[in-house]
């Protein structure tokens, strides 16, 4: 397993990827002029030393989403030589989305693994390879495409730092993207994240924006516990800025991603953007709706989500997947148990019809929109 070991030099920040735009902050101060007296023993000017309390410039570029991914992947491949991904596809070719672009000619073929059409054995090698001290992340191509991998993830993965009493850690990420908006069909473009949000030992999360992925992506690299991280392969052209010197919160927490007083709403992932786009709709008509992105899955957070709660008296759950037994439903009765004493009106579920996902044609009509979601605050506030 040597081999699986070499040592690569730290990427400088320079080097990242081309279409970055970098915005360099304005307001770093201006450094001391040197001495105008020569030093006694040198002709040459003293050195100026650097001022004690001036921090860096904060860097903030803007990257579609797919490409904060690829960015987190790169630098998080660049400072631990533990850290190796897998997939199908994802060397030479960068993935079917390109996310892992370049990374297989910068880092080389040991670090990123192409491998067999076999989701069960890629999962099957990263147990193994976590067991000796690497870090691996491996891409499913597509949401459908985990399910041959199932076993290997809830009965073997999930479970397994329980067996050893916590003596070995499962540091495996696994990147999964997911939902629809992309015009293709079933295996495509499902949301199938309640079925491992609803096993104990896996963490579940995913990211709305390039600022939360590319820090997200790094945070469940370095986590010791296993991680599957949805995608919204329907955002990962969509340009965002990201700050690179400052993370976001803790990966498993929650945000208020639109401060509102009615009605609240929560979604995560893709739906975030429909979501804020129906605030702005419901604005122009004097309704005031508070958006907040939960990030995290497995575990929830449910600070954010109480506290508006027993804010607007009104909550709305809005989601790409089917809405039986689902991660909707879990904030629903959650909420209903810790704020009911709160709630002015019944929680509302909005979410993909419980049908097989469907023809192209139609996708429109499975997927929550909008319209969809006013409709349910109307509902809400209609009590």
């Amino acid at each position: 397993m040597s081999d699986l070991n070499p040592s690569y030099p730290v990427i400088e920040e320079a080097e990242i990827v081309e279409d970055a735009e970098v915005v360099e902050d304005a307001d770093e101060p201006e450094p001391e002029p040197a001495s105008a007296e020569p030093a006694a023993a040198s002709p040459e000017p003293e050195p100026q030393p650097e001022p004690a309390s001036v921090a860096p410039s904060s860097p903030v570029v803007t990257l579609p989403l797919g490409k904060a991914i690829n960015k987190g992947l790169h630098d998080a491949l660049a400072n631990d030589p533990k850290v190796l991904l897998m997939g199908e596809d994802i060397g030479p070719l960068g993935g079917v989305y390109r996310v892992t672009e370049g990374l297989h000619a910068e880092f080389g073929p040991n670090r990123v693994l192409d491998t067999p059409l076999a989701e069960s054995g890629i999962l099957g090698a990263a147990i193994g390879l976590a067991m000796r001290g690497y870090r691996p992340v491996c891409e499913i191509q597509f949401d459908g495409f985990i399910f041959p991998a199932f076993d290997q993830i809830t009965t073997q993965l999930s479970r397994m730092r329980n067996r050893h009493e916590g003596t070995i850690t499962m540091p495996i990420v696994i990147r999964v993207p997911y939902g629809g908006h992309i015009g293709s069909i079933e295996h495509h473009s499902e949301s199938p994240e309640a079925y491992f949000a609803h096993t104990p030992g896996l963490r579940v999360v995913s990211p709305s924006n390039s600022h939360d992925a590319y820090w997200m992506i790094q945070e469940a690299i370095a986590s010791d516990d296993p991680v599957l991280f949805f995608e919204p392969k329907s955002r990962y052209f969509i340009k965002g800025e990201i700050d690179l010197t400052d993370s976001v919160a803790p990966l498993h927490a929650s945000r208020v991603a639109r401060v509102g007083t009615d009605v609240t709403v929560v979604g995560h992932g893709a739906i975030l953007s429909t979501l804020l786009h129906a605030a702005e709709l419901a604005a122009e008509e004097g309704t005031s709706l508070e958006v907040i992105d939960l990030r995290s899955l497995a575990p929830i957070d449910y600070g954010p989500v109480l506290d508006s709660v027993r804010k607007t008296g009104r909550l709305v759950v809005v989601q790409e997947a089917y809405g039986n037994v689902s991660v909707g439903s879990e904030i629903a009765a959650t909420v209903a148990e810790k704020a009911f004493y709160f709630l002015e009106a019944p929680v509302i579920r909005v979410s993909g019809w419980d049908t097989p996902y469907p023809p192209s044609k139609v996708e429109s009509m499975f997927l929550p929109d909008a319209d969809r979601v006013l409709e349910a605050v109307d509902r809400s506030l209609a009590y």
